[in-house]
This record gives structure tokens, C-alpha cells and sequence, in this order.
């Protein structure tokens, strides 16, 4: 594809985007809000079952299906298949990519919309496992089983883009990747194959191996990554108080031009924090309910509250994110790119900081990459049934994890902000719908 291509291509996501950017912002910020209400502000009400079942724990047991293959996983397997989607390079890099845009208020307005956004993403958990589906190949469910009660056209829609999404999803990924590395002297062609191939040995697993892997990946990310990271601002306390000051008066007052940095209105730093937590949490689009759908759990609502309170992980990774980029400074200059945790992680400890850094994103993208293709998966299965088709959507999957890893940033950015409206859309609406129709599903028990 030539340049030309992508100036279309992008001349064609700034309209789209300029045209949806009000109306969408406040739908999804909107029915977060309302959500929240809805629901008695269950982040707070569900706090001790929440507890409950972290301590006691839940059933472990596996069913199979007649041929002998694991058709659910155990609460907590699915919870991690789901978080290796959602806590990945979105965590890191999103928030580095708001500031630019929309300056250092868009930190306040991201973190603002985690919280509420919790509301939504226990409601897509719970009306996922209440409309769930036996399939030949195991459990379906999710947005694609739970918008069918308010209209089988909107769910036909909604998994159609979702399998585009999750393609471009795993191709996002590759990109960020290949551009970390890039700058390490490694071809972007090579990080892509590598990608493309450890998806492929995880995918042919099926749920359980999924299951496996993220349930061993995601403590370790996590730990090695947020551990690292509170050290350079420990280390540059001082400069940590600036930042966070900074944060908050730009998310009322805007913020000025700074070196390569072209301003911010109080309107767009809320639109990039807001379509940011979408795309880091998935809170909105329905799609971290896919895995959470096939745990083995009796209660809707019991993994509707794992689901709520694994958005904690992800409000500590963007706070550390999008701090680190302010209190080095790296946001403000040179023009957009998606590397600046990692110049700031160089900057901070040249050797040890680029080290930690690249061993973090690397597991941060491939299990991002596993879930998001697992998830593709599971939509695909449930659009067409015949098994044979499926292994060519994952063959089409790793193509374009390749393909991916080669194009250029901002056209990959500028797609995807596309096909989150696209998807994020007919879910909320859904979403909205089944939360008064089929209100009784929300009730703890």
C-alpha cells in the first residue's frame, strides 16, 4: 500500500472521528455514569463479595465436552485471559499517546473514566454469563449472545466489526512492538513473524492453554513493570508533585503549546482520556467479556465483580504511564510517536531501564495479542459455525500481526479510534436497553 493510501486512509478517519467525536464522547462517558447509578455504584457496594471471593476462592472444577476437551475455564483463568487483552501496550503506551493529544489533562479525564467505566464493563461481564451459549467447540458467549435479546441484527453487526477489530487489534500491537524495537536495530519484519508464531503455538491450545498462559504471564508483567516504574518516580519525586498538579489544572483549563506539543481544549483532552480508557480497559466494547464468559462460576454477578475490580490494575499501570512521560518530560517534544515510555525508561537507566523495559512490553503485547485472537476466535465461532473457516481466520490473524508490525503509527491509530466507534457504539446502546429490560440479571445475590 502506497502513501497515498494511507493519506486517504487517514483523511478519511479524521472525518469520521471529527463527526462522532461529541456525540460519542458523551455517550460513553454517559452510560458509565448512568451504569454506575444503575448499578448503586457497585464499585463500592461489591467490594466485600469482591473480597470474599479473592480470599475463598471459587470452583476450580473443569467440565469437558463429549469429545474430551476443556469447555470452561476456572473464574480466575478467565479473569486473566481477559486482563492479558486489556493490560498490555494500551496501559503503557495509550496514556503517553492521550497527552500528546489532548495534553496532561487527558491523565485525569482517562482515570476518571476507569472508575466509572467499571460500572460498564460488570454489566457486559454479567449479561455475558447469563446469556451464554453451548456450542460444538465449547461456550460462546458475550456481546455477540447478549445484544441478540435486544435485536439479532445489532449483535449480527457488532461481532461482524469485532472481527476486524480484534485483527486490527493484534496488528496495533505488533506495531508498538516493532517500533520499540526498531530502535533497537531489529527489523520490524522479524518482531511481527516472531509475534504471528508465538500466537499460533498458544492459539492451537485452545481455552485451557490460553488459559495457562496468561494465567502465568500477567502477575509477572505486572509486578516487573509497576515495580520498575514507581522507582523512576520515587527517584524524581520532586518533578512527580509538578506532575500531578499539571494534570489536574489542564483537565479544567486545557494546555498550552509546549515544543512539539500543538495544545489542548478542555473538550479534547476529555475526548482522547476517554476513547483511551475504552481502549485500554475495553470497557464499552463488550470484548474482555468474551473470556469471562466461559468460567466455570454459578453466579453472573461473582464475575462481573472480578471482572469490575481487575480495572484496579489497570488505573495503577496508566497512572504510572502517564506520570513517568510528564515527570521526564518527553511528552512535549519531537512529533507523534508511540515510544515514549520507552525513551523515558533509557532516559532514566540507559542499560537496566531499556532492559526491563522491552522484557515488560514484549509479554504486555504477546498476551495482549493471544487474548485478542482467542476473543477474535470466539466471535468468529459464533457468526459461522463451520470449524474449517476458523483456521483460516487465524491464518488471516497472523498475516496481518505481520503486515501490522510494518505499517505506519498514526494511520494504525487513526483506524482503530474508527473501529472502537464502530463497535463501542451498538454495545452501549445495547447495554443501555438490557440494563432496564433485564435489569434483575445486574442484582447482587
Amino acid at each position: 500500500m502506497n502513501v497515498s493510501a494511507f493519506n486517504y486512509i487517514d483523511q478519511f478517519c479524521i472525518w469520521f472521528t471529527s463527526i462522532f467525536t461529541v456525540p460519542a464522547t458523551l455517550l460513553f462517558f454517559g452510560t458509565a455514569l448512568f451504569l454506575t447509578i444503575k448499578t448503586g455504584f457497585v464499585q463500592f457496594r461489591g467490594f466485600p463479595r469482591f473480597l470474599d471471593l479473592v480470599f475463598k476462592g471459587l470452583s476450580r472444577k473443569k467440565e469437558h465436552d463429549t469429545h474430551g476437551r476443556v469447555s470452561t475455564i476456572d473464574s480466575f483463568q478467565a479473569l486473566f485471559t481477559a486482563m492479558a487483552s486489556t493490560i498490555g501496550m494500551g496501559n503503557v503506551v495509550g496514556p503517553s499517546v492521550a497527552i500528546m493529544v489532548g495534553g496532561p489533562g487527558a491523565l485525569f479525564w482517562l482515570l476518571v473514566c476507569i472508575f466509572f467505566g467499571a460500572a460498564t464493563k460488570f454489566t457486559e461481564v454479567t449479561f455475558a454469563l447469563h446469556t451464554r451459549v453451548q456450542t460444538p467447540r465449547g461456550l460462546i458467549g458475550g456481546p455477540m449472545e447478549y445484544l441478540k435479546l435486544v435485536h439479532p441484527y445489532l449483535a449480527y453487526w457488532y461481532t461482524l466489526v469485532m472481527i476486524f477489530l480484534f485483527m486490527s487489534w493484534s496488528s496495533l500491537q505488533a506495531n508498538t512492538l516493532a517500533s520499540v524495537f526498531s530502535l533497537e536495530g531489529v527489523s520490524p519484519y522479524y518482531v511481527g513473524i516472531a509475534l504471528a508464531c508465538i500466537m499460533l503455538f498458544v492459539i492451537s491450545g485452545g481455552a485451557r492453554r490460553v488459559g495457562d498462559v496468561a494465567s502465568a504471564l500477567v502477575p509477572l508483567m505486572f509486578a516487573l513493570y509497576v515495580l520498575f516504574a514507581a522507582g523512576i518516580l520515587i527517584i524524581n519525586g520532586g518533578m512527580l508533585k509538578q506532575a500531578i498538579m499539571l494534570v489536574f489544572s489542564s483537565a479544567f483549563s486545557g494546555a498550552a503549546a509546549v515544543g512539539g506539543f500543538a495544545g489542548a481544549t478542555v473538550l479534547r483532552a476529555m475526548r482522547e482520556g476517554i476513547y483511551r480508557s475504552i481502549f485500554i480497559t475495553e470497557a464499552g466494547l463488550g470484548t474482555s467479556s468474551i473470556p469471562h464468559a466461559i468460567a466455570d462460576t454459578k453466579r453472573p454477578t461473582d464475575q462481573g465483580l472480578l471482572a469490575l475490580f481487575s480495572m484496579m490494575s489497570d488505573a495503577v499501570l496508566v497512572s504510572l504511564s502517564g506520570l513517568i512521560v510528564l515527570v521526564t518530560g518527553v511528552w512535549h517534544t519531537g512529533a507523534f510517536r508511540s515510544t515514549l515510555i520507552y525513551e523515558a525508561f533509557k532516559m532514566h537507566s540507559p542499560q537496566l531501564g531499556k532492559l526491563v523495559l522491552l522484557l515488560s512490553i514484549t509479554l504486555f503485547v504477546v498476551t495482549t495479542v493471544i487474548g485478542n485472537t482467542f476473543n477474535g476466535t470466539q466471535s468468529f465461532s459464533s457468526l459461522f459455525r463451520r470449524h474449517s473457516w476458523l483456521r483460516w481466520y487465524i491464518r488471516f490473524t497472523a498475516l496481518g500481526i505481520v503486515a501490522g508490525a510494518m505499517l505506519p503509527v498514526q494511520s494504525m491509530w487513526n483506524v482503530m479510534d474508527v473501529l472502537l466507534t464502530l463497535v463501542a457504539i451498538p454495545n452501549i446502546i445495547g447495554l443501555l436497553i438490557l440494563s432496564f429490560t433485564h435489569a434483575s440479571v445486574l442484582r447482587l445475590k
